[in-house]
């Protein structure tokens, strides 16, 4: 079925079935979203050559809602996207539509959707607009809830992989690289057994299998050679969690078939995915601990495909989302082809009128995050070397329990207090290990501690003032390191001013400084206004190039001065 009969189709059904649904109550619903960024050139810091002076991504979401009928559209407007996009994410149109009809305990979608089976290690299609990735299924899907306790999932669709323009197609868009189906079943089991629910046991069993089909191709087309690509591959997932009381264990494992492809040099190795994660939770007091090791689990519905595009499936990544400059100035990202991950974190509250409390409490947090190599070999037992060579082989050998070099290291203690009625601190002291060579495949070990301090003063509603100071002290080979562009090496200080006003206008001033190195001064000054539905933010400054990181996927950004613009409302 051609784009241009699917989407005709599409719109017949939405119209029949808002005709069949006109006496229930319609909602409508909707969204605008724009970020504009008016490029300078700063010779200073090395910032990517732009010949467009206005750069923008604009989203407009349209939703309507009744008792038996859904529906939805989005419009995106990319044609010259912001700096540090794939070139093939620029494009126009309309690449999300949708109509769901619901009855009782039954759903049925037509169009794109997004979807996810157990924590995503064999499937989970989502949009992340700062990262460019929208992988959402153009297709059907069809849940039902037949029985109490059971929830089943079935679907199948053609993959978005950015806007693929075709000018034979005045649609613009071609979804057929790369077909995905699959089903995923629940079972909560305390809803079948009466004494379970007395005794506050919550038992979940779940199992998914997701298929891609890609028809077979030539990838090496200058060789007198041709490998025997697989059309289909197949993946499955098993998972168990249990909950009683404040406690709740989690155990997956999934199992995925040889699937050569670019992002594992085209071997023909099994991959699975095992992760255990326990966590307790009270008033005051929480805790978490869990580990995973996956080996060979990227799954693309395109082999050929590079960056963040055409992911089925989602490995999350077990180290902390910091939302502080310098501790987010190297994030980790997941890597497919093969880690061990462990997390754990801690917390606790002293209550009010202790000692270590005071008049108004005081909390601790601690988090660690330790992620490793998976020891590989190759047939002569000696270590594994990725490359072309391996292409058409069956790859490399493991061991379990085999452990190879530091990708990432992470330890850091947060501690909050509230002084007064109207002033409040955190300090946070994080220590990092963050392996270049891997993580960016060029580079060095980086070892650094980082020490935050965030100060917030809010005497009434109507006014708030809050700073941030931070100093990343880089360590060892970071203080001599070569590879740093423009010799933007050594230490970093950053600091933030925010003051906020009526509740509606926040202006803020930061600067990131390049101690050690350079002396770069990454600055940035700006204002965000709110009123109502209506937010518009205008900002000015430089950004210095690195990685721009969500739930372990990540986006590489070059650096970049100017005016940016940015305008949200709903509706």
């Amino acid at each position: 079925m051609t784009n241009k009969i699917f989407f005709t189709a599409l719109i017949i059904v939405f119209c029949l079935s808002f005709t069949a649904v006109s006496q229930e109550k319609i909602n409508f619903s909707g969204s605008f979203q724009t970020d504009i960024l008016f490029p300078q050139k700063d010779e200073q810091i090395d910032t990517e050559e732009v010949t467009d002076n206005f750069l923008s991504n604009n989203y407009l979401n349209l939703n309507l809602n009744s008792k038996f009928v859904d529906a939805g559209a989005r419009l995106e407007l990319l044609t010259k996207p912001l700096v540090g996009f794939e070139p093939e994410f620029a494009g126009a149109g309309l690449p999300n539509l949708y109509v769901t009809g619901k009855y009782k305990n039954y759903s049925l979608t037509l169009g794109n959707f997004y979807e996810q089976f157990g924590s995503g290690f064999i499937f989970r299609t989502y949009e992340e607009r700062t990262l460019g990735i929208d992988n959402s299924l153009r297709g059907a899907r069809f849940i039902a809830m037949p029985y109490k306790g059971v929830r089943i999932k079935a679907l199948g669709g053609f993959q978005r992989i950015y806007f693929n323009y075709n000018k034979n197609n005045y649609w613009g868009f071609d979804f057929s690289q790369g077909a995905v189906w699959g089903g995923d079943l629940e079972l909560n089991i305390n809803e079948w057994f009466k004494k379970l629910n007395e005794k506050n046991w919550n038992i979940l069993l779940g199992a998914s299998f997701v298929s891609r089909f890609q028809p077979d191709e030539d990838i090496l087309p200058n060789l007198n050679e041709k490998l025997n690509l697989p059309k289909n591959v197949a993946a499955c997932d098993f998972r168990l969690q249990l909950q009683k009381g404040n406690w709740s264990a989690l155990a997956e494992y999934a199992l995925k078939a040889n699937d050569p492809s670019a992002d594992n040099d085209y071997i023909y190795k099994k991959g699975s995915a095992l992760m255990l994660s326990g966590t307790y939770s009270q008033k005051g007091l929480s805790a978490l601990l869990q580990v995973k090791r996956s080996d060979n689990m990227s799954f693309r519905s395109v082999r050929s495909q590079r960056g963040t595009a055409a992911f089925i499936n989602h490995l999350p990544a077990f180290s902390q989302t910091h939302t502080y400059a310098l501790a987010a100035l190297y994030p980790y990202a997941t890597q497919p082809t093969g880690e061990w991950a462990f997390q754990g974190s801690f917390g606790y509250t002293f209550k009010k009128g202790t000692k270590m409390g005071g008049k108004y409490g005081t909390t601790f947090k601690l988090n660690a995050s330790y992620i490793c190599g998976l020891k590989k070999t190759d047939k002569s037992g000696k270590k594994y070397t990725a490359g072309v060579n391996n292409w058409g082989t069956e790859g490399y050998n493991t061991n379990f329990f085999g452990f190879d070099s530091t990708y990432y290291t992470d330890v850091n203690l947060e501690f909050s207090k509230k002084i007064s009625k109207t002033f409040s601190l955190s300090a946070t002291y994080m220590f990092q290990i963050y392996n270049q060579k891997i993580i960016e495949k060029e580079g060095h070990l980086k070892k650094s501690h980082i020490a935050i301090v965030d100060l917030k003063y809010q005497p009434h509603s109507k006014f708030a003032f809050r700073g941030e100071v931070q100093y990343l002290f880089a360590q060892d080979m970071l203080k001599f390191s070569d590879y740093d562009a423009k010799d933007e090496r050594g230490d970093w200080l950053f600091a933030l001013a925010e003051i906020s006003l009526f509740r509606s206008l926040m202006i803020y001033a930061s600067d990131l400084i390049n101690v050690g190195g350079n002396g770069n001064h990454y600055y940035n000054g700006g204002l965000t206004y709110t009123i109502g539905a209506h937010r518009i933010g205008l900002a000015y400054g430089r950004t210095r190039a690195g990685y721009n990181c969500s739930g372990g996927v990540c986006r590489w950004v070059p650096a970049y001065k100017g005016v940016q613009v940015n305008y949200n409302v709903s509706f």
